[in-house]
């Protein structure tokens, strides 16, 4: 397969450029690559996600090969290595406490990312400048800035990218938007997606760090807190209730749902030019996303999206496509058309065809091997989470944001463009 080679001394010349790096790995540490033909594979993050994305990659026998894992909490590194050495019937599976001395490794040629949103960013630009490819998942990046700049990176070093917002390789997905391309309901001029409500609340006491857990480089680059007992005895869950490490359920799932209604409408590559919305925000406690929101985006094109917690729309979970012949909803298991037989159209010779894939992880490494884009690059990704992070900040400010989405600035407002990027806690810097 074609990877532009960077040396272990490149990357660790960079990391230390980037970030503070006070290792020198040893040789030693790296091991011989798979089997010829298999495309050698390195997993960050093994918790719950990352651990069942691992998982679907084991299940690519003939594909992949996973040679190493990485988490700051020594229980999932360890789990994760059982499961890949019983898998492969050997104990040859590294471990890593530091990303970076991963991704340093000469024989590995793709990653499986899976961090909190927090933790996007910085990953994958040195993995990028590292000639890795990469399966990441979404939200593609706690800010708007950070997410430009992992699609400039991944850009720049031709890097192979698949966004694990697996609704795009689903049936019922795909033909709803297939439907709406192909002018099935006519001229439309408003979408719903409806996301879920809810999160966390109280203020949970301090607790001591739980024995294996680096708390310190769980953090990384956000500001230092004290550990708390979010999520039972370690931080794996309900970090997404705090905005140091992401926007709650609606930065959760914009990947998902947004990234459809995108897909739908053909507008995967730009973004809304009006957002104005409200949201509920706890007033206590350290939990602070917003529990409830509802904002609407304008689009240069005059289609409006409302993006809103499920209760807050009619149909509820989903995308939903009004047009001036009818509409199409479609979300997980389900869909609903007006009028009904719609949904039962087949899609004809010299219509409008989408990408189509039935299994995400195998489109990854067949892209790997092809190089050719994957179902979701990570440019869609960042449109799709954009919209969610532009719906944050109108929610914040309290009132009508104006957005340039060629320039990818707010129009004449400083406050809001501060708001576009958040401070990185040293040495971790972009």
């Amino acid at each position: 397969m074609t990877r532009r080679h960077v040396s272990r001394r490149q990357v660790l010349g960079a990391a230390a450029g980037a970030v503070a790096f006070p290792y020198i790995v040893p040789s030693s540490v790296f091991g011989a690559a798979a089997p010829s033909g298999k495309i050698t594979m390195g997993c960050i993050g093994v918790g719950s996600q990352g651990s069942g994305n691992m998982n679907g990659f084991l299940d690519k026998e003939d594909d992949a090969r996973i040679l190493a894992v990485c988490d700051v909490d020594k229980g999932h590194r360890d789990a994760a290595k059982r499961r890949v050495d019983e898998k492969y019937g050997n104990s040859d599976c590294a471990t890593y406490h530091d990303f970076r001395e991963l991704i340093a490794r000469d024989d590995i040629d793709a990653l499986s990312l899976a961090l909190p949103d927090h933790w996007h960013s910085i990953p994958v630009i040195m993995a990028a400048r590292a000639g890795k490819d990469m399966y990441g998942e979404k939200p593609l990046a706690r800010t708007i800035h950070e997410g430009k700049m992992m699609v400039e990176a991944v850009h720049r070093y031709d890097r192979i990218w698949q966004t694990g917002s697996w609704q795009r390789s689903q049936e019922n997905f795909h033909h709803a938007c297939e439907l709406v391309r192909n002018g099935r309901i006519g001229k439309v001029t408003r979408v719903e997606v409806g996301l879920p409500s809810g999160g966390a609340t109280g203020n949970p006491p301090v607790s001591p760090v739980p024995e294996g857990l680096d708390w310190d480089f769980w953090l990384g680059p956000a500001p230092w807190r004290p550990f708390t007992k979010y999520g039972g005895n370690a931080p794996h869950w309900d970090w997404r209730w705090i905005m140091d490490y992401s926007g709650g359920q609606l930065t959760d799932w914009a990947g998902h749902h947004i990234d459809i209604a995108h897909w739908g409408l053909g507008l995967e590559d730009t973004g809304p030019v009006e957002i104005e919305g409200e949201g509920v925000f706890p007033k206590d406690g350290i939990y602070d996303v917003p529990t409830e929101y509802k904002f609407t985006c304008k689009y240069a094109n005059g289609v409006e999206m409302i993006v809103a917690s499920d209760r807050l729309v009619p149909k509820g979970m989903g995308a939903v496509w009004y047009g001036d012949k009818g509409w199409i909803h479609v979300d997980r298991g389900r869909q609903a058309t007006n009028p009904p037989e719609l949904w039962n159209e087949k899609i004809g010779p010299g219509e409008m065809r989408l990408y189509e894939s039935r299994d995400h992880q195998q489109n990854f490494l067949d892209c790997v091997k092809t190089r050719k884009k994957t179902i979701t690059p990570i440019e869609v990704a960042y449109r799709s989470i954009s919209v969610g992070h532009l719906g944050e900040i109108a929610m914040l400010l309290g009132r009508k944001i104006h957005w340039d989405p060629d320039k990818q600035v707010f129009v004449n407002d400083d406050a809001a463009n501060r708001m576009l990027s958040r401070p990185m806690r040293a040495p971790w810097h972009l």
